[in-house]
């Protein structure tokens, strides 16, 4: 019986040794590294073509090219929606037994990803074909005046330009048509993407997009609610000010102004009061030369970028502006709608910031990490530079106006920058607390609902008897949910970044009066710093190694509200 005894034990013994073998760490590095050649060998093919024909589509606005890009796509979420494949990892990742750095962080990333795919294959096809079906309709939509057809370029123009209330309401109520003919679409949109969310363990596809982009709602809600009482006084008396210069320039009583006399479609960016005339700075001015220069003088050559991207206006073409990185391997394209005017200086400064961000990145980097460490963090290098379209001294130094000019616009230019973040920065909270309100009750009056939010935060009029679905034609509602707010995180990092790169690598004490024209060591900075490190760490880590500091908002406040 003894005997017996100490062979059970031998046994069990064994066999506990043999199965604590097979889950050791060096073989579950080789499992992990095994899984992520396999996946890479499936991705990196399709997301590259699927990148060049959504492109393509978008340069065309071709129904096949779109059907097209729709199939490549739900190929690309059937690779993440595989079972076996995120049971694996699942199982890799609750082991935890990796160690290694880069294999953690890939590991970390690819099980969101994997874990935002695992619906029903049906859901994701309905969502996918509904999505695709709704860029179609946005790209080739043109809004009608006197039954011409317009591009948005020149219902901007109208918004701008006009000193007729008449004219400008049939510009702003144009704009909206697009609303309109896609709203019903849009809501089924939204409850497509609840289902999914639901089945996935989340209460709501908003929540769920954020968790598994490694934000907290609490924490962005938290934010919010910051930025709003930290914003509010300052646009409050902003505000005033704005109102008092429409109601002369239009010559009508305040209490009149409404929603299509702030010079935008959606009053997200800062009207004219000021008299700066930037659209006559570049008027006869190349657009992408100055691009082109300013960025080869900071160490960051553009040329390559811009060869290959598509720049000026044509029928069908979407009509946005966007940067896309084909391969993560230096196939980095634009496409945008150049007008010489400050606008698309912006937009171009903006684009080729997203640009050499990818550019710039460590080829050396595994497929997966060779990217932003977030969303927002590339966003906050294209708000950067983008915001020196109006920066005095860049204007100096790139677009060549005199000392004296500078001297003369730059109180007014540093008043229309604060009044352009501050009123973008209450466009924000709208879109954030619509789309988190929207998610939670997609059947609720969500026509009243963006009203009560724009009147709240904006401080805008709603027109008379307006019951119209006025949020459904704002394009990211629809095919780009649950993001808008990391463009407001991107601005508060760019202010950071910016009164780091002033203090420490200018040593300057005007930080914020920096043009970095001409400094190779700010493009050096960024690239080391920024860029090179990818994704390879946390983003709020990533921040904190290049700053010296996690994210803050005090840096956005010195700048623009202090």
């Amino acid at each position: 019986m003894k005997h017996i005894t100490v062979k059970l034990i031998f046994i069990v013994f064994t066999i506990f040794i043999f199965m604590s073998c097979t889950n050791t760490p060096a073989k579950q590095v080789k499992e992990l590294a095994q899984f992520i050649d396999s996946l890479q060998a499936d991705v990196i093919p399709l997301s590259i073509e699927f990148n060049k024909v959504m492109h393509e589509a978008n340069i065309t606005g071709n129904e096949e090219a779109f059907k097209q890009a729709s199939d490549l796509q739900l190929k690309y979420a059937k690779i993440f929606a595989d079972k076996d494949r995120f049971n694996q990892l699942k199982e890799i990742k609750e082991n935890d037994k990796i160690q290694d750095e880069l294999l953690k962080r890939q590991l970390d990333l690819l099980y969101y990803q994997f874990l935002g795919n695992q619906a029903d294959e049906k859901k994701l096809e309905e969502i996918i074909r509904a999505e695709s079906e709704l860029e179609q309709t946005f790209t080739g939509f043109r809004a009608e005046i006197g039954g011409q057809r317009v591009p948005d370029n020149k219902l901007e123009e109208i918004l701008k330009t006009s000193v007729n209330s008449n004219e400008l309401k049939e510009a702003w109520l144009a704009s909206k048509t697009i609303g309109n003919v896609v709203a019903e679409d849009v809501v089924q949109l939204v409850k497509l993407r609840n289902n999914l969310a639901h089945d996935l363990g989340f209460s709501n596809y908003h929540e769920m997009s954020l968790k598994l982009n490694e934000q907290d709602p609490e924490d962005i809600l938290k934010l919010f609610n910051e930025l709003d009482d930290l914003t509010r006084p300052a646009y409050f008396e902003l505000k005033s000010e704005i109102d008092n210069f429409m109601a002369a320039r239009y010559g009508i009583n305040k209490s009149e102004l409404k929603p299509w006399h702030y010079q935008d479609r959606f009053f997200q960016e800062a009207p004219k009061i000021y008299e700066v005339d930037l659209d006559g700075y570049y008027k006869d001015k190349d657009i992408l030369e100055i691009s082109r220069k300013f960025y080869e003088g900071i160490g960051m050559p553009v040329e390559d970028i811009l060869i290959s991207s598509d720049l000026y206006e044509k029928e069908g073409k979407n009509q946005h502006a966007y940067c896309t990185d084909i391969d993560r391997n230096g196939d980095v394209r634009i496409l945008a709608n150049i007008r010489n005017d400050s606008y698309w200086m912006n937009t171009m400064l903006h684009e080729l910031g997203h640009g050499v961000y990818s550019k710039f990145n460590d080829r050396d980097l595994p497929f997966f990490l060779r990217d932003a460490a977030h969303i927002f963090t590339t966003e906050a290098i294209a708000n950067m530079f983008g915001r020196f379209y109006s920066n005095p001294q860049w204007l100096v130094d790139n677009v060549g106006i005199s000392q004296e000019e500078k001297n003369k616009i730059a109180g007014d230019i540093q008043n229309n920058l604060k009044l352009g973040q501050l009123v973008f920065s209450r466009w924000s909270q709208v879109m954030y607390r619509f789309e988190k309100s929207m998610y939670e009750n997609p059947d609720q009056d969500l026509n009243a609902l963006w009203w009560d939010l724009v009147e709240k935060y904006q401080l805008l009029t709603r027109p008379e008897n307006r019951d119209n679905p006025d949020w459904a034609s704002k394009i990211h509602i629809a095919l780009y949910p649950c993001y808008y707010h990391n463009y407001l995180l991107g601005e508060l990092l760019a202010s950071q970044l910016y009164h780091n790169i002033g203090t420490t690598i200018l040593a300057s004490d005007k930080p914020y009066e920096q043009s970095f024209t001409g400094h190779y060591e700010v493009g050096k900075y960024l690239q080391d710093n920024v860029f090179m490190p990818g994704a390879r760490y946390y983003w709020n880590d990533m921040i904190e190694k290049a700053t010296g500091e996690k994210l803050t908002a005090k840096y956005y406040a010195q700048q623009f509200v202090n």
